[in-house]
């Protein structure tokens, strides 16, 4: 083999190296998206059972139903007047409540309505949204810039609070 020839075997090797890695992490990244959509969305455009996707929106009044263990259903809502029933098992978020913002991430279980739920996101203080569903109320003309939620419970006494949460981070409420 001259020079030449190895230098483009070389060169041959390291493209098809970089090919080869380039095409995993597509397909790493393929397996791992999870579209958005909030209870609305879904009412006009279904999922297939078992595509993975996040669902957004507010945690309905009096839905929050605990059963056996560490299982919970609740119902997702939105502006929309749209619900989608939600079933997670596992340790839900301390602020996780009724009225507040939430993101889910599962899927719709085969031959049913109901969203099974793997992980479960509660906002985090008063004015947070998430930014994925302050979007989508953006973009319905439902949600305006700096007004955010309305305050609830005892913070909502014209009172600022503040505390600590968990990893030393400061939540700061103002209603």
């Amino acid at each position: 083999m001259t020079r030449k020839q190895k230098r483009l075997a070389v060169i041959a090797g390291g493209m098809g190296f970089i090919a080869a890695a380039v095409l995993l992490v597509l397909f790493a990244f393929s397996q791992s998206v999870a579209y958005f959509y909030m209870p609305g969305d879904l009412a006009g455009n279904p999922v297939a059972p078992g595509t993975r996707i996040r669902l957004g929106g507010l945690v309905g009044a009096g839905s929050v139903l605990r059963g056996e263990g560490s299982v919970v259903r609740f119902a997702v809502t939105d502006p929309s007047g749209e619900i989608v029933n939600v079933r997670y098992q596992g340790i839900l978020p301390d602020l996780f409540r009724e009225g507040q913002g939430v993101v889910t991430e599962g899927s719709f279980e085969a031959g049913s309505n109901i969203f099974t739920a793997d992980t479960v996101l509660a906002k985090h203080d008063e004015t947070y949204m998430p930014k994925e569903v302050a979007d989508k109320l953006k973009a319905e003309g439902l949600w305006e810039e700096g007004k955010g939620a309305a305050p609830q419970g005892k913070d909502a006494k014209g009172q600022e609070a503040t505390g600590q949460q968990a990893g030393g981070q400061e939540a700061k409420a103002t209603p």
